[in-house]
């Protein structure tokens, strides 16, 4: 078994508080897998089997508890009076009124709660209003450069892996096997039954075309700016005539819950606010955006290590926006409480231009800023800012 343990530190820290432990992330990252990990963890403390209940909705086993009263008494006939519980519900939204259930649990009797699922939902609404203050999030991604060469085994030709991870992306399913053809096949499932059952179904759309569309758009347009105006022009362009922008972030929003996108707002350095009238966005795997395409690493090869970039950033705690100051931007803005960080990222230093360094040069502030390249021959310092290869940075 291969540990992921930047997410079982993160369960560690809340283990055995009032916390609701709220695992997100997309289908396939590996949600449940780390919930078992951590379910053995306790087995290993001592912890008896009995104290332990481990449901995943996704199984028939458990159809019949998919309303709130038969999953409510189902737990509570195996609750043992005046010994602390140990709850797992994986793919939790399935269960229609969950939020009732999960507060009463947690009121009722002595109880640490664990529940994962793949919608954002899961942080809104009800939920949010039981359990202000006692939920923590604990966010789970594909693999980190780092995870997905122990997933590999290997420590070797790191610039090979690198272009292999960016091409087939992180998906702990696709890293564990070798043929090219199989690995297609897991990623083109992934993409579908994220947008049926993550999307269309749960959201009752009847005419998934647009859906797509847009979907597909962003893929191709990872690291750009973009705007619901501007992909509602393309869309009405391809014979979608009911297209706006209102009803293109709406799909957005859908596809944002489904953690298949992440934005990037643009925030204004100087004015100290964001810009609405567009943003980035980057996908939750370049394997994804590569397989549904038709691509590889070499596409848009820029971007693509843009979009692992953000993706490090979010993994390591950081929110994340693109910043713009006067007329230059900076690719990243990463925030993380009062911690901030800039960073450009670069394919290689251009040889008749120092934009990339002069835009951070240019910062007023005495945060940490980075330069980060794809080509080693430009590691080193410019104008006093750290100039770092991707690959170093990604296995810091």
């Amino acid at each position: 078994m291969i540990v992921r343990n930047l997410y079982l530190n993160r369960l560690r820290k809340f283990q055995n508080t009032e916390f609701v432990k709220v695992i997100t992330g997309v289908r396939r990252s590996g949600k449940t897998f780390i919930l078992r990990m951590f379910r053995d963890e306790l087995r290993s403390q001592g912890i008896p089997e009995s104290q332990i209940i481990f449901i995943n909705f996704e199984s028939m086993q458990y159809q019949s508890l998919l309303n709130k009263n038969n999953f409510y008494n189902y737990v509570m006939k195996l609750i043992i009076p005046n010994k602390k519980m140990y709850l797992f519900f994986d793919e939790i939204q399935r269960v229609d009124g969950w939020e009732d259930v999960i507060n009463s649990f947690r009121v009722d009797f002595d109880s640490d709660i664990y529940v994962s699922g793949s919608n954002a939902s899961l942080l809104s609404g009800e939920l949010a209003t039981l359990l202000t203050g006692r939920m923590v999030e604990i966010p789970i991604y594909p693999l980190s450069f780092k995870e997905y060469l122990t997933f590999r085994n290997t420590n070797e030709h790191l610039e090979q892996e690198f272009n292999n991870y960016i091409t087939e992306g992180g998906f702990p399913a696709v890293a564990l096997v070798q043929d090219d053809a199989v690995k297609q096949s897991i990623l083109d499932g992934i993409y579908s039954s994220i947008l049926l059952r993550d999307v269309t179904e749960r959201a009752q759309i009847r005419d998934d075309g647009q859906l797509i569309q847009i979907s597909n758009y962003l893929l191709s347009e990872i690291g750009n700016l973009v705007s619901g105006n501007k992909i509602a022009g393309v869309l009405n362009n391809e014979g979608f005539k009911t297209s706006n922008a209102t009803s293109v972030l709406r799909y957005i929003s859908l596809l944002e819950n489904a953690f298949l996108f992440y934005p990037a707002k643009r925030y204004d350095l100087r004015g100290k606010a964001y810009l609405r009238t567009t943003a980035k966005y980057y996908a939750v795997d370049t394997g994804l955006r590569n397989t549904t395409l038709n691509r590889n690493y070499h596409d848009n090869y820029g971007h693509q290590i843009e979009n692992i970039v953000y993706l490090e950033l979010r993994r390591r705690g950081f929110q994340v926006d693109v910043g713009k100051d006067d007329t230059k931007e900076i690719d990243f803005v990463a925030h993380k409480g009062n911690e901030v960080q800039y960073y450009q990222v670069t394919m290689q230093l251009p040889s008749n231009s120092d934009r990339e360094v002069n835009n951070l040069v240019s910062l007023n502030d005495n945060y940490p800023k980075f330069v980060l390249t794809a080509n080693r021959m430009d590691v080193g310092q410019v104008n006093g800012i750290p100039v770092k290869h991707i690959i170093d940075w990604l296995l810091e």
